[in-house]
């Protein structure tokens, strides 16, 4: 009996298999075929997202690799123009007395005023030094001094600062600062350093200034910086 159910049930599926007609087979066979499609379709849309967000990677990791090349290149050229500067000016100097500001600060004139005054400078053995002389914050004389030498200043009565900015290799095309002249150009390329004193009134007198140049870099003077020396 239950053999014989059983023939039955499965008679009967084959059956009703067998009595898909055409029409639902076709549209079966059509509906895979639109979710086949589709599958393929968004699996191509991935991959080709994939590849996309891959290709802009490297591109940008490229872009990166050529920047960082760039920089080194101008890092490289920079290092290298430096050197050259710094080969061409280290053991340049000037002679005491000379005025490399004379277009922006004028030159030093004697004093022709009945009440003079004058600031004496004597430079360390190890460094040259550029002085600056100021008055009403205005520099009013300058001078380069090498290392070891004497200079003098004369002006007229009044109240002046001195600066001094020490260093080695002077370089005529180093740019210092802007001032009311226009660039200020001239400047050490190694061991620079600023110092000043505090403004002196002078009256038919005479200030003299022994500079030196301690090994751990303090000076006998304030500490300054090109701001306030020119």
């Amino acid at each position: 009996m239950k053999f014989q159910q059983i023939i039955i049930i499965f008679c009967s599926i084959i059956i009703l298999t067998s009595c898909e007609s055409d029409v639902e087979r076709n549209k079966r066979l059509a509906q895979e075929e639109v979710q086949r499609i589709e599958l393929e379709t968004k699996l191509k849309k991935e991959a080709d997202e994939l590849a996309f967000q891959q290709e802009q990677e490297r591109l940008e990791i490229e872009k990166q690799e050529e920047a960082e090349r760039i920089e080194r290149e101008i890092t490289l050229k920079k290092e290298r123009e430096e050197k050259a500067i710094y080969n061409k000016y280290i053991n340049n100097s000037l002679n005491t007395g000379s005025t490399p500001y004379s277009y922006c600060f004028g030159s030093n004139k004697p004093c022709s005023e009945r009440g003079c005054a004058g600031i004496s400078v004597k430079t360390p053995y190890n460094s040259d030094v550029m002085v600056t002389i100021k008055k009403d914050d205005k520099v009013f004389r300058h001078t380069f001094i090498k290392a070891g030498d004497t200079y003098k200043f004369q002006f007229p009565n009044g109240t002046y600062q001195a600066f001094f900015y020490y260093g080695k290799g002077w370089n005529p095309n180093k740019i210092i600062k802007k001032v009311d002249c226009g660039i200020l150009k001239g400047g050490f390329i190694a061991n620079e350093s600023f110092s000043k004193d505090k403004p002196q009134n002078l009256t038919n007198a005479e200030l003299s200034y022994e500079l030196i140049l301690q090994e751990d870099g303090n000076f006998s003077t304030k500490p300054s910086n090109s701001d306030e020396a020119f």
